[in-house]
């Protein structure tokens, strides 16, 4: 988006799908819309057919800023009211922590072998000063695989490294715990 903006000239247009697409923050729209002003560029959306070029355009375009705005908020709080009314029914909320699956009750977290050697290797590149990217680089080396059957990727050993997944804990005989 930063590089688009900043290409965007004198006589350019950013075409974008829609403008829930473009952002959900009536600030940020309104700061991309300012910046493509000031470069002397318009912005098309190809959903609602606005033409920032009259004031009508510019009223529409606000709106429309506001209402995806809206909609983004209303989607939030769905979320937010589903998952407490789901932790109060006693369900269980969010993705299952990586080293982990669930047990035959579809309730309890069960350590998942392989997993757990993965995150112990994960655990002993890091401990010898490997980078997130040496480590995804070693991984994939060695043949080891994400949940979905594929190569690892950055981000996934970033979240088992940085603790948004399970907290990595290492035993004094090398394993994790």
């Amino acid at each position: 988006m930063q590089a688009a903006l900043t290409d965007c000239a004198q006589g350019d247009a950013l075409v974008v799908y829609s403008l829930s697409r473009l952002s959900r923050s009536i600030r940020d729209t309104l700061d991309i819309s300012d910046h493509l002003a000031k470069a002397g560029a318009d912005l098309v959306s190809l959903s609602e057919k606005i033409d920032t070029t009259s004031a009508a355009g510019k009223m529409v375009f606000r709106m429309l800023s506001v209402i995806a705005q809206f909609e983004s908020d209303q989607i939030s709080e769905r979320v937010t009211f589903g998952m407490q009314h789901k932790k109060a029914q006693g369900g269980r909320v969010g993705m299952i922590p990586y080293g982990f699956r669930l047990g035959d009750d579809g309730d309890t977290l069960i350590e998942d072998a392989a997993e757990q050697a993965i995150m112990a290797a994960i655990c002993g590149y890091r401990n010898a000063g490997c980078s997130l990217r040496g480590i995804v680089a070693r991984l994939n080396e060695r043949g080891y695989q994400a949940r979905t059957g594929r190569p690892f990727q950055l981000t996934q050993v970033a979240r088992i490294v940085n603790g948004a997944g399970p907290v990595l804990r290492v035993r004094t005989d090398g394993g994790s715990a």
